[in-house]
């Protein structure tokens, strides 16, 4: 399946700021998509069901309303001018229903692809991305169809997986069918399991008018499936790596005919080579350090798209470490009772940027917050990230 733009460059004007702009969702990616656009001068809006949300708490107008709930729907396309998405499980179905009303980036087209796992990698080798072998199990038979090439190999349900959340690692034919059926028999695919080197990701912003511009090459360290560590460090990834995955992030977005923040993950082989894990149609986790790090945060980019802004090409201007802050932390020593972290202990060092995301209540392994850390030097930065995860009391595994 693959989408393609379809609307010539001078049919999406520039949106000036002053207008307004939408997004579903109301989570931190929204939230930090809000300031960004407001900042610029823009008014926003956000529809999101839950009326504490972090993004809607912020935003000048909060649609509280389902994502399919048609009086919400319009509502938020009455009051926006263009409307984004900040996750992508937001029903394709809701995309395209705004857009009969109004500029939608990206597209419902290409957020279906990256709601389902098997769509996503045919759409990958489509495209001449090569991906990690798999197969697609959606009945008994292509169960027992299934390569023994495949196993060992990672089972990671088709749709709504995130977080290391809809996956189970499988060592033989007996484990799979087992991981099958604890997975609910829904559609699967099944991933061989490569030995990895190190993780990156590629964030990229592509116009209405096809230009593209992306951030440095992100390396990516996560703990339980999920994100832990971002590094963001001058000589960190090495050129021929970085110039495949780029490369490989530009061909996906061009044959997508994608408009937005793209994020694509790579794993990178014990032999350079590299191969695509998933993309995400919106800024990401591993993005963030942008903010502090970059002339030009993903989440400006992600304003400057939507709104056919000209887009210049971020210029990183520190090195940089992001942590992620769990809701673990709220538990010391597997406590019961929550407890606020001791924020005062890091915000002493040097060079260290604290973003929490106004979530009501902490709960282990919810994204709450992150912290991103800048300094002069590479010594420097790692020196100071280490200093503050031991203040938090998170592993060293950078």
């Amino acid at each position: 399946m693959s989408a393609h733009a379809t609307n010539e460059p001078a049919a999406f004007p520039s949106i000036l700021p002053g207008a307004t702009l939408g997004v579903m969702g109301g989570g931190q990616l929204g939230q930090m998509f809000v300031h960004a656009a407001q900042s610029m001068g823009y008014r926003t809006a956000v529809l999101d069901p839950d009326a504490a949300s972090p993004a809607g708490l912020v935003s000048h107008r909060h649609v509280a309303a389902g994502y399919e709930n048609a009086e919400g729907l319009a509502a938020l396309a009455h009051e926006a001018d263009a409307i984004t998405t900040e996750f992508e499980n937001v029903p394709a179905a809701a995309l395209t229903a705004l857009a009969q009303l109004k500029r939608v980036a990206p597209a419902a087209a290409a957020v279906a692809i990256a709601q389902d796992r098997a769509t996503e990698k045919n759409h990958f080798r489509q495209l001449g991305v090569p991906c990690a072998p798999f197969a697609v199990i959606d009945s008994e038979a292509a169960l027992q169809a299934v390569d023994e090439e495949l196993l060992p190999g990672i089972l990671k349900t088709a749709r709504l997986g995130y977080d290391g959340k809809g996956q189970i690692t499988v060592a033989d034919r007996a484990a799979l069918r087992e991981a099958w059926q604890t997975l609910g028999q829904v559609v699967c695919v099944l991933e061989q399991r490569l030995e990895l080197d190190y993780e990156v990701s590629v964030v990229l912003a592509r116009g209405f008018d096809g230009t593209i511009v992306h951030l440095p090459v992100q390396r990516n360290i996560h703990r339980n499936g999920i994100l832990a560590t971002t590094l963001v460090l001058p000589g960190h990834i090495a050129e021929p790596v970085a110039q495949q995955v780029l490369q490989a992030a530009r061909r996906i977005a061009e044959g997508t005919g994608y408009v937005g923040v793209l994020c694509v993950e790579f794993f990178v082989l014990g032999d350079g080579s590299v191969v695509a894990n998933e993309m995400a149609p919106r800024p990401h986790n591993s993005g963030h350090y942008s903010i502090d790090a970059c002339d030009v945060s993903q989440f400006e980019l992600q304003v400057r798209t939507l709104a056919g802004l000209p887009l210049t090409a971020p210029r990183q201007h520190s090195p940089a470490v992001m942590l992620n802050v769990l809701g673990d932390l709220w538990f010391p020593s597997g406590s019961q009772a929550p407890r606020t972290p001791d924020w005062a202990a890091i915000l002493g060092l040097p060079g260290v940027h604290l973003h929490l995301y106004g979530k009501a209540e902490a709960r282990r392994g919810r994204k709450m917050g992150h912290v991103t850390i800048t300094a002069d030097t590479t010594e420097v930065a790692l020196e100071t990230a280490a200093r503050a995860a031991r203040q938090l009391g998170l592993p060293l595994d950078f």
